[in-house]
């Protein structure tokens, strides 16, 4: 069997690659850090031409009704360019909640078409997140209050504005009040819902870290080749090909479990825990080991305000705490080990098993 990603998935994630590539960089986001929203509203208008809103979303809502697996690539090219607008969380997130919803409550199918085409943007709120990422230039936003998903405007709720060690990164405290009239689920199917929505949260961040690690030893590894030290480049040196090495292995490492935890949400999200968690906890070592090893091959100069790396160090630092901290996450993953009823063996890897 082969367990690759596909032709077109791969030159679908090339094509987008490219694009980020040419449109994201690190002087665009010290620009964006400027701007009172701290968005690209023609960023954001080029992605939703590029389909990437509408990828999550059923054909029946106007959109391409593809699902996790096709998007976790792309996830990681978000990631590698530490792009601030939440493309990640819409897809992955706030598109399969309002899907979930569709049939039961018309207002989200409307919202779903109307996300496909780049006229809204949502903004979602979990209890595994103290705040809300970008609320301030969010249409509407979706809410929990214990096992219920509430759903209110922007002029419904009070925001404010919060510092990220991550300056790219807009966050925020929300006061607001449900009624019968705003809320969407409750009771089991809220418990359900919450808990898919924290897999695929915490999916997107993964492979954004992935991303992220990616980009600080490509950075550094150019960093040291330019560098010279008593006539030859710094980079040469045994110390630091290893301190890249180390980072690689452990980045090629996370990869697989990524992708697992991306297949097993598409196929049985309901035996996805485990999976997730097991990502989000690799993923997050990796992007420490890269953020560690590449501040120290930078040297003093890898602390600096004016160079690149901490861009992608800090989204690392914030990401592994997002969609839940490595303690949560390893938590769950030492609750499914110790179940004497789980499903452990090379027959069980790609969770379609029930």
């Amino acid at each position: 069997m082969d367990f690759t990603f596909t032709e077109d998935q791969q030159l679908f994630c090339d094509s987008v690659k490219d694009f980020l590539q040419a449109e994201v960089t690190p002087e665009s986001l010290r620009e964006s850090w400027e701007s009172e929203t701290g968005r690209n509203n023609e960023l954001w208008q080029q992605m939703v031409e590029l389909g990437l809103t509408a990828m999550l979303v059923p054909e029946a809502h106007g959109g391409l009704g593809m699902n996790e697996l096709d998007f976790t690539l792309l996830a990681q090219e978000c990631g590698r360019v530490a792009l601030a607008e939440p493309l990640v969380e819409t897809a992955l997130v706030v598109t399969p909640l309002l899907s979930a919803l569709a049939e039961k409550d018309p207002r989200c199918g409307t919202l779903l078409e109307q996300l496909a085409a780049g006229e809204i943007k949502v903004a979602v709120g979990h209890a595994a997140n103290d705040l809300v990422s970008d609320a301030h230039i969010a249409d509407w936003l979706l809410l929990p209050s214990g096992d219920q998903i509430h759903l209110l405007a922007r002029d419904q709720v009070n925001l404010t504005a919060q510092e990220s060690v991550d300056p790219s990164r807009r966050l925020y405290s929300v006061e607001w009040q449900g009624s019968d009239e705003t809320c969407l689920a409750s009771g089991a199917e809220g418990v359900a819902l919450l808990a898919a929505s924290l897999n695929r949260g915490a999916l997107g961040a993964a492979a954004q870290i992935i991303g992220l690690a990616e980009a600080m030893v490509a950075m550094t590894v150019q960093y040291t080749t330019d560098r010279k030290q008593f006539g030859k480049a710094i980079g040469t040196n045994q110390a630091l090909k290893h301190h890249m090495a180390n980072c690689v292995v452990k980045t090629e490492f996370a990869k697989a479990p990524l992708y697992r935890a991306a297949y097993t949400l598409s196929q049985l999200p309901s035996h996805a825990d485990f999976a997730v968690s097991h990502a989000k906890v690799v993923a997050g070592e990796a992007a420490l080991l890269a953020a560690k090893n590449c501040i120290q091959a930078h040297g003093a100069m890898g602390y600096t305000w004016e160079c690149d790396l901490h861009i992608f160090m800090k989204r690392a630092w914030a990401l592994d705490k997002f969609w839940g901290h490595a303690g949560f996450h390893k938590n769950r993953l030492h609750q499914w080990l110790m179940n004497p009823n789980a499903k452990i063996g090379a027959d069980k890897t790609f969770g379609v098993q029930v």
